[in-house]
């Protein structure tokens, strides 16, 4: 029985995973450097992938002027963005059905709730779980998935975890919860087969499917592509 929904935040609810790579490609530019978005796509959802600033060091010699400049640049790209297709539906239809909401994300606290402010969307999760230096493991690791359905109320097979990148997947299906995964142009060439269910855009997903699908006492062994129940 799905009785809980957890969502990612970066490049799940909102596109910020495109203004953060920009900024970095910038600084890697301006060292004149490249920085391939294959390599960039499998640090997606983690901390601990990979270092970009660490491997720029390891190449030249790093101007912490530009360095400095990184954050801003990011900050002025993801504020020009909106929530994404299908967000705000699939929150409707967590009230409708009486599902309450968390998130799991690798990022800070702080930027995850004062994006979720801007938004206009803070009031429609139960709790936020963050990475916390030296108190919880960013993904892959199933800390902040376990945090959340505890926060929740319920066991993690009671709980679906919507993801956009593989770290997320593997964190989510390591802590015993239902996954789909929702790739976006920067993680689609990445291995979501761990997933229980890939689609394209939020936009695509009915949570009455899934809980109909998922409620029952065994687990499909693939199940079927679930689309908006307003055939939307």
């Amino acid at each position: 029985m799905i009785r809980a929904v957890v969502l990612d935040f970066d490049g799940l609810i909102i596109d910020t995973e495109r203004p953060v790579y920009e900024g970095y490609r910038w600084l890697f530019e301006q060292h004149g450097q490249d920085l391939p978005l294959a390599t960039w796509a499998t640090t997606i959802g983690s901390r601990d992938a990979w270092e970009p600033l660490g491997a720029l060091a390891e190449a030249v010699e790093v101007d912490q002027s530009l360095v400095d400049a990184v954050p801003d640049r990011i900050r002025s790209l993801v504020e020009t963005e909106s929530v994404l297709p299908g967000v705000v539906e699939l929150l409707e239809e967590a009230k409708e059905l009486g599902l309450p909401v968390g998130v799991a994300s690798s990022s800070s606290t702080t930027w995850v709730v004062s994006n979720l402010d801007r938004l206009g969307l803070a009031d429609r999760f139960q709790c936020v779980h963050c990475f916390r230096e030296g108190e919880v493991q960013a993904k892959p690791a199933p800390d902040l998935y376990l945090e959340a359905v505890a926060s929740l109320g319920v066991e993690p097979h009671e709980a679906v975890a919507f993801e956009d990148s593989q770290n997320g997947v593997t964190a989510a299906k390591a802590a015993g919860l239902w996954c789909v995964a929702v790739p976006h142009d920067l993680t689609r060439a990445l291995d979501f087969s761990a997933a229980d269910l890939v689609v394209d855009s939020l936009a695509d997903v009915s949570l009455r499917v899934l809980v109909d699908q998922w409620g029952r006492p065994t687990r499909p062994t693939r199940p079927t592509r679930p689309t908006r129940s307003d055939g939307a």
